[in-house]
């Protein structure tokens, strides 16, 4: 448990951060089902996701961190589809560590995220819920997404199926 407030940087993530971002993002597959991933990554394997958020264009990666230097989240903007007709629209998604959930770390990677994203030739985002996550629900609200409709029993893990609700927030 975490007592003491540190001080919150939301920055381009780098390569320096794969083995950070790693670990967040296989807590979650191991578990969570809010990643249909069902296998944990290495930080090998992981080295082409990181390099497909540089750090400017439509396509980002951004971390959040302590004045300790921990990885407290992050959040990404990436390609929602990867015909050409899809390429003004991205995905975007955020992942916050367990000790840093409702400090508030979620709210500055999208405030982050967002600003980074509106000089760029981006019309749409949209993002993937899977049901029920209440806290990613009103944080997505919060910044102006929409509710699309749920894709009913679309992903199985841990033995079951699960829901995903679909979000899209205009940026233009």
């Amino acid at each position: 448990m975490m007592t003491e407030r540190r001080e919150v940087q939301v920055r381009a993530g780098a390569e320096t951060d794969l083995t950070a971002l790693t670990d967040l993002y296989n807590h979650y597959i191991r578990e969570t089902a809010i990643t249909f991933d069902t296998e944990p990554f290495s930080p090998a394997q992981r080295r082409p996701w990181l390099l497909s958020h540089p750090k400017d264009g439509p396509h980002r990666l951004l971390v959040a961190q302590d004045s300790a230097g921990a990885l407290l989240g992050y959040a990404t903007s990436s390609a929602f589809r990867p015909k050409g007709a899809y390429a003004t629209s991205v995905e975007t998604t955020v992942y916050c560590a367990p000790e840093a959930a409702g400090r508030g770390v979620g709210t500055l990677l999208y405030r982050a995220l967002f600003a980074a994203l509106a000089d760029e030739d981006v019309h749409r985002a949209y993002a993937g819920i899977t049901q029920p996550n209440e806290a990613s629900g009103r944080l997505h609200a919060r910044f102006g997404f929409r509710p699309l409709g749920t894709f009913t029993e679309v992903g199985r893990k841990f033995g079951r199926y699960w829901d995903v609700a679909w979000y899209q927030k205009d940026l233009r």
